[in-house]
């Protein structure tokens, strides 16, 4: 299909979906099995709080495994683990995969879990995590993914929330050169929390023996010996699936609720309409289990449309190098590979010329998505010239749980523009709106917001917190859903996602992106990473400076380096961005998601006290960064 007849296919559908929304919605429904057909599509007795498929009943592990195996592809790989940390490869068909999550359910049926109990899962990227998931949502139940390795304080947090009955976890995880124990961080949250779980169910890995209190905790192994398999409790489209923690401006975790019905219906309609992903292809999300990435694409989106997901416990460089992602892909066949423009980065820093990709064969991949942040055309390019193939950022949230925007390989590819997120999805009616909360022109940077209401699959509030839910999301633009990041929509309906619109700073009156200006640094040849933050100054209100990393083997005076780069964005920001500051590190602080920490380093350059984030991939780079900004404050 040429990119003009895409073009055209995308916006045909998109018109049909504005024309008709609950038409459009019900129509890709349909795919689906329904216990009890819904009375009503959309549910908008109560704006602005929706919901969708009110009266239907399902069961959405019935509909990401059981209906493949009655449909007779019970044989077909449904997920391969491959751990390059434990040197475990094992892949589980459709049939394997539903037995062995009917007698997990079976197990968590024993220990008193039932519909709408919650279950927290606090576990490494191996197979029991996927199935701990399934077998929640087989019962009814609603699970609550906590990444592996939190800090108990924020794991107590979010079980102090949630109240789960039961939580699932692992003797310990493993990371590059260490075993992280997961066992002493659960015991201590539970100390923490006010709220305690009947029961916990440890899997013990061969790396490390986790001692259990007797009553309370229980061997995986042996709450599974002689449980019943348990059958799929049909509940109702409205009713949640999961909960997904959100870090909040409060200090409070937001517990992201995410319905059966609409979620089902959205996942398994994108999966082929943003990633041409078929029923048999084998589809790789190179993310955790406990982001939402891990949620959408590497457990529920690839088992509703009947693909065979990848479940990798590695990173991109060090398990063994940078070329871990291209092995993994030619060794299983990956047709698409979805990861952050991080794992990229990283990769691009180690081997910038590519030579551990051209090791392997890549002849079955057939594109690459980037999402988590925003990724600068530098890197697509990089990416697109040496794979040869689609390289396609798409944008979207927690919160929204699958694309706001993006380029669609269902209907073909239209024309991709470096630095942007695409074009809008059907079900998404994109605005871009002034501080007077009025439309700005094409090309204009403003706040992002979604017209409600939001399609199915998104947030249809947070857990416990409806107060919390409108506040954050709807108050500040009523009949819009507030999505905190800033950009532009160009003449062409092209989305420009620059930064989150905290990171759109004031210079001497003037707004300006602070993604433009990593854009410009992230172009010099020598550069690997950057961040871009608004320092505090007495003069202007706010300058930005930039943060760099450069690529593996510059030797060249990092003096010299910095210079170019302020005459770069000098060049092609203007004089008005005030860009003097490019300093050289060695590390950018992160996110274990691959998020940088922007908001830190701002408030550390601003000489602001600031609290360790949980999330934090390496403090020891958080205190490098502190050192030093030390008297960057003007």
């Amino acid at each position: 299909m040429t990119s003009g007849t895409a073009q055209s296919r995308y916006e045909q559908v998109y018109a049909d979906w504005a024309r008709d929304p609950e038409g459009w919605w019900a129509a890709r429904a349909e795919g689906l099995s329904w216990t009890r057909r819904w009375d009503r599509v959309l549910d908008a007795s109560r704006p602005p709080l929706y919901r969708w498929f009110p009266g239907g009943m399902l069961n959405t592990c019935y509909n990401a495994l059981d209906r493949h195996v009655a449909a007779g592809r019970g044989a077909q790989a449904a997920l391969v683990y491959d751990s390059p940390m434990a040197g475990r490869l094992e892949s589980l068909t459709y049939a394997e995969l539903t037995e062995r999550t009917a007698r997990f359910a079976g197990a968590l049926a024993r220990l008193g879990v039932g519909r709408g109990d919650r279950v927290i899962v606090y576990m490494p990227m191996v197979p029991e995590a996927v199935i701990a998931m399934l077998a929640c949502a087989r019962l009814g139940a609603i699970h609550s993914v906590v990444f592996g390795g939190f800090a108990a304080n924020e794991l107590a947090t979010r079980i102090a929330d949630a109240k789960p009955k039961v939580i699932v976890s692992a003797s310990c995880g493993l990371e590059p050169g260490r075993v992280v124990k997961y066992k002493p961080l659960l015991d201590a949250a539970i100390e923490l929390s006010p709220h305690k779980p009947a029961h916990c169910v440890i899997l013990q890995r061969p790396q490390e023996k986790a001692p259990l209190m007797a009553k309370r905790d229980f061997d995986w192994d042996e709450a599974v010996a002689g449980a019943p398999a348990a059958e799929c409790v049909p509940v109702a489209a409205t009713d949640p699936l999961y909960i997904l923690y959100t870090s909040g401006t409060t200090g409070k975790p937001k517990g992201v609720v995410r319905d059966n019905g609409g979620h089902a219906v959205a996942l398994a309609n994108s999966m082929e309409m943003v990633y041409g992903a078929r029923a048999g292809d084998a589809y790789w999300a190179a993310s955790d289990v406990g982001w939402v990435v891990g949620h959408s694409y590497i457990v529920y989106g690839p088992l509703l449309a009947g693909c065979t997901t990848i479940l990798y416990e590695g990173k991109p460089v060090g398990t063994p190098d940078a070329g871990a992602y291209w092995r993994v892909s030619a060794q299983h066949k990956v047709r698409v590979l979805f990861t952050a423009p991080t794992a990229i980065r990283a990769i691009k820093k180690e081997d910038p010329e590519g030579r551990l990709l051209r090791q392997h064969d890549l002849s079955r991949l057939d594109a690459l998505f980037l999402a988590g942040e925003r990724c600068d055309p530098d890197t697509v390019q990089w990416a697109e010239r040496l794979l040869a193939r689609p390289v396609i950022d798409h944008w979207w949230q927690t919160e929204t749980g699958w694309t706001i925007s993006g380029d669609f390989r269902g209907y073909g590819l239209f024309p991709v523009k470096a630095g942007s997120a695409g074009r809008p999805a059907p079900g998404y009616d994109v605005r871009v709106l002034g501080e007077d909360h009025r439309p700005v022109p094409p090309g204009q940077i403003g706040s992002i917001v979604v017209k409600l209401p939001l399609p199915p699959g998104t947030l249809p509030t947070l857990w416990q917190n409806e107060e919390g839910f409108r506040a954050a999301y709807l108050d500040e633009f009523p009949g819009h859903y507030k999505t905190a990041d800033a950009g532009m929509i160009d003449t062409d309906g092209y989305v420009w996602v620059m930064s989150r619109t905290d990171d759109i700073i004031n210079v001497a009156g003037h707004r300006l992106s602070t993604g433009a200006m990593e854009e410009v640094l992230a172009s010099h040849k020598d550069v690997a990473e950057c961040a871009v933050v608004g320092v505090k100054d007495s003069l202007k209100g706010q300058v930005p400076m930039g943060l760099v990393v450069l690529k593996s083997g510059v030797n060249r005076p990092e003096a010299e380096i910095a210079a170019e780069l302020v005459g770069m964005v000098r060049e092609k920001i203007g004089p008005v961005a005030a860009f003097k500051d490019a300093r050289v590190v060695q590390r950018l602080p992160k996110t274990r998601s691959g998020k940088i920490l922007r908001a830190t380093i701002r408030k550390i350059a601003d000489g602001e006290s600031y609290v360790m984030p949980p999330t934090i991939d390496d403090p020891v780079t958080l205190d490098e960064i502190a050192g030093l900004l030390k008297g960057a404050m003007r």
